[in-house]
């Protein structure tokens, strides 16, 4: 029987962003007992995951029955030997190369990921350059424009290109890779610290824009956790950040990968728009 107009706008809402209007259902599904933290039957993409907190990631959500897409853009040997690792837990994924501050490799990076394990349903946004600190004067503005575009232009690539898919089954979830920096307002670290301030930015917006098809979309922000790119850091930087800690402890890269398949699973749906800071209490809402 064909519905009246009545009853089809009790059916839908529109919500009316400057310039359009996008028709969603109104009502939403209620989850009923517990949420699961399995992800048996998703598709994970994380970019820069072949070493340090991102290969964590790739651990924990392959851990959590994910299927795993682990990217990175330079040194193939370690990222082979990564997913070997990967692997040899009996995780399933796939090792793919791209550069995710460029449009068309994220799109073919995308596809790719599509074809060999499944349109992407969790997007976690880590990959990063190197992070010099200098003094402003010691900055140009090539270089914070290095920052803008993994920071900001690779989340914007990445999750135009797998939002259809998300839309579609209305569900899905976004978490960037964040830094306590921003909060901290750490010094000769400007273009790092601004271009971590705009990301968590646009983690908000995106955050409320995206949740009537029920995507979330929240931040991870670790404190100095020691991966292997600080191994030559002077030892004395590193005892006296540790004294900062309250929990008394170094954070372990297990600590993110847990929080990361946490927000990556449905016990996590009704948690979108935040940042997370995962520092043993080095900074506290």
């Amino acid at each position: 029987m064909k519905k009246s107009a009545t009853a089809e706008r009790r059916a839908s809402k529109e919500i009316k962003p400057r310039g359009k209007t996008v028709t969603v259902p109104a009502v939403a599904p209620q989850p009923s007992g517990p949420q699961s933290m399995s992800l048996a039957g998703r598709t994970a993409l994380i970019t820069g995951s072949s070493k340090g907190l991102g290969k964590a990631m790739a651990m924990a959500l392959g851990a959590a029955g994910a299927r795993v897409a682990i990217n990175y853009k330079n040194g193939r040997e370690k990222a082979e030997h990564t997913f070997a690792e990967f692997e040899s837990h009996g995780y399933r994924g796939g090792l793919f190369c791209a550069d995710v501050t460029d449009p068309a490799a994220v799109a073919r990076l995308v596809r790719d990921v599509g074809e060999q394990l499944g349109p992407v349903d969790i997007l976690i946004v880590n990959a990063t350059p190197d992070q010099p600190h200098e003094p402003i004067e010691d900055y140009d503005w090539a270089f914070y424009q290095t920052m803008l575009d993994f920071f900001v232009k690779s989340p914007f690539l990445l999750t135009r290109a797998v939002l259809p898919h998300l839309k579609k089954q209305r569900w899905g979830r976004i978490v960037n890779l964040g830094s306590e920096v921003f909060r901290l307002g750490v010094p000769n670290f400007s273009a790092y610290v601004a271009a971590k301030g705009a990301q968590a930015g646009w983690t908000r917006s995106m955050a409320r824009e995206l949740a009537p098809w029920h995507i979330t979309v929240n931040m991870v922000s670790p404190g100095w956790i020691p991966v292997e790119r600080h191994a030559n850091d002077p030892q004395s930087e590193k005892d006296a950040y540790k004294a900062t800690i309250p929990l008394q402890r170094w954070g372990v890269p297990a600590d993110v990968g847990g929080i990361v398949a946490f927000l990556a699973s449905d016990a996590a749906s009704f948690i979108t728009g935040q940042d997370v800071a995962v520092n043993g209490g080095v900074t506290v809402c």
